[in-house]
């Protein structure tokens, strides 16, 4: 493993990207549990990526298709990741607490 090299910028902000997106659409448990219990299948879940490209590609436009299919085979790509959605989603959590406003709890007057 100490051949494999470090991930590259570009790699960085793909991964950065999609753990935002991740964030955003509040899906950060569904996705680390998939993320941590599909490691041991991560070359598999590469392989199975790279086999339906062909009928991903011209329903989706996701330009950085292969470069996630490559990262998604290497085990420290995944655990960057899911440290990536921690990270986002606990920037958003402290935002809500502090910037927004705080949560409205049903009343029963009118």
């Amino acid at each position: 493993m100490a051949s494999e090299p470090r991930l590259s910028p570009e790699d960085d902000k793909l991964l950065d990207r999609l753990a935002a997106r991740v964030v955003e659409l509040h899906m950060e448990v569904p996705a680390i549990l998939t993320l941590e219990s599909g490691k041991p299948l991560s070359v598999l879940a590469g392989q199975a990526m790279v086999f339906f490209e062909p009928f991903v590609q011209p329903l989706f436009s996701f330009p950085d298709y292969r470069r996630y299919a490559a990262l998604i085979e290497r085990r420290e790509a995944i655990e960057a990741l899911i440290l990536r959605i921690e990270e986002h989603s606990e920037r958003a959590r402290s935002r809500g607490r502090s910037g927004g406003t705080p949560p409205s709890s049903p009343s029963g007057s009118d």
